[in-house]
């Protein structure tokens, strides 16, 4: 238990570092990219690598996840899931190769829309060379292993961009970019973890792997169906330039959730699924996750929710993301919502209950499809974020159904943060109405929100923020 401890944490760390790193390489890059290039080639990006997506979910047919969530894995076991997830990836990338044609016909894809296309395609036959190695480190929590390959995939992808979007290479900067990522990152992962790739099968491993994998997989593929093919369609029916600026209210608001809740998820999976026969210790580790989780990220949402239409103007040759201003405002309310659901799905899982998860998956990819053509049709751009603020009160069944498997207490951990972000967020608002002209004002304004929250934090509830931030790494 206590190797269990010390490795979670270590992991944890590794994870947020990795991410803070990356949120500041991709903020460069991001502003990099909205500024120099149009929403229409990033509608394009955004289009193209949804169709990877939605290729790389039939690679995997749950078994990497069986592998993780399994207490004891052998040899068997591992040379079955290789060889299985090979097959897959050289018949789907052989088809997506194929149907080139067709798709740059569909999308009315530029050539340089095609050669991302083919990158992605490549890059992916990289990526599940790398599954293995990943599971083998992920199983002994050692994510901060896995933290190093990913900063230094992300400082060359993030680099390329940057540096090719400068040099006004347009969409392939992304091209390049993606190969140069894939590559660097096989090549450092081998080398920090060796594995021999080797092929077999048996029969009987593959059962076992499938029980969970399944369920598992279908919930992931429903997913899939929500998310990337939604954005299919999304590029098809409103167009690039809409795409793009959908997806650029998407990156932001949901930049604070994939910086914190991606990787409480990653860690919080393996380590319920290792204590998961001690309820109360489950319960409790809940109890926490969702307090810190609600700490860190109520202030940064509301503050963001604030400050970007300022951002916009005061960011040169910005002011061409105005029009998805309204769409970023919906997505930060159903992220902050929709991030209530990220630690239950994961409980679910790691107490083998995939096929919980998969029904919720349901309920959200039916709905998905039910709302957004309806809401898109007579709202335009609007109709996909809506739907999106619709989906995201689901928590609420969630957690019902989660209070079913553990004990936990949702409202008393999230309510004292909440209040407190609030009143900031009411302050910072009058502030920003007379004073915020610069970008240094904007940076200013930053740094006296934080002082604020933190100030209701400790004056209404005695709560000392560094302590807590230094607390989110101990669970008893």
């Amino acid at each position: 238990m206590k190797d269990i401890k010390k490795n979670t944490i270590i992991s944890a760390l590794s994870l947020f570092f990795q991410s803070g790193y990356s949120a500041v390489l991709g903020l460069g890059a991001n502003l990099a990219i909205t500024i120099l290039l149009s929403p229409e080639i990033f509608g394009i990006y955004i289009t193209v690598l949804s169709m990877i997506s939605l290729l790389n979910y039939f690679s995997d047919i749950g078994l990497a996840a069986s592998l993780v969530q399994k207490k004891e894995v052998s040899d068997d076991d591992i040379r079955t899931t290789f060889t299985i997830q090979q097959i897959l990836v050289i018949t789907i990338v052989t088809l997506g190769y194929l149907l080139t044609g067709f798709i740059q016909r569909f999308y009315k894809l530029p050539q340089t829309g095609v050669y991302l296309y083919w990158a992605l395609l490549i890059s992916f036959v990289f990526s599940s060379l790398k599954t293995i190695p990943s599971i083998l480190l992920e199983r002994k929590i050692k994510f901060q292993k896995i933290v190093m390959v990913q900063i230094i995939e992300n400082t060359l992808f993030y680099l390329t961009i940057i540096i090719l979007a400068v040099l006004k290479f347009g969409l392939m900067s992304f091209t390049f970019a993606v190969l140069v990522r894939s590559i660097s990152g096989l090549i450092v992962i081998y080398s920090i973890a060796p594995w021999q790739p080797k092929l077999g099968f048996s029969i009987v491993s593959l059962k076992k792997l499938l029980s969970f994998g399944l369920p598992f997989q279908a919930s992931s593929f429903l997913a899939l169906f929500k998310d990337e093919l939604i954005t299919l369609y999304l590029g098809k029916t409103l167009g690039f330039t809409g795409l793009g600026y959908i997806g650029w209210a998407k990156k932001w608001a949901e930049a604070p959730i994939r910086i914190i809740m991606d990787n409480i998820s990653r860690v919080l999976f393996p380590v319920i699924a290792r204590i998961q026969q001690d309820k109360n210790k489950v319960g409790r580790l809940l109890d926490k996750i969702l307090y810190y989780q609600t700490i860190l990220l109520a202030p940064i949402i509301m503050g963001s929710f604030i400050v970007m239409d300022s951002f916009i103007k005061i960011i040169p040759r910005y002011s061409k993301w105005e029009p998805a201003l309204p769409l970023f405002y919906l997505m930060c309310i159903s992220s902050f919502l929709s991030s209530y659901s990220s630690p239950f799905t994961n409980l679910f899982n790691a107490m083998g209950k995939a096929k919980t998860t998969f029904l919720f998956m349901m309920l959200w990819t039916v709905s998905t499809w039910i709302f957004t053509p309806i809401l898109t049709h007579y709202f335009g751009y609007y109709g996909f974020p809506m739907t999106q603020v619709i989906l995201s009160l689901a928590f609420i069944l969630v957690i019902s159904k989660a209070r079913e498997l553990v004990e936990f207490h949702f409202i008393k951990s999230i309510k004292q943060p909440i209040i407190a972000a609030i009143l900031m967020g009411i302050i910072i608002s009058l502030i920003n109405l007379f004073i915020l002209n610069s970008l240094l004002d904007l940076i200013m304004l930053i740094i006296i929100g934080g002082l604020i929250y933190a100030f209701f934090l400790q004056i209404l509830f005695k709560i000392n923020i560094i302590k807590e931030i230094k607390g989110i790494f101990r669970y008893e």
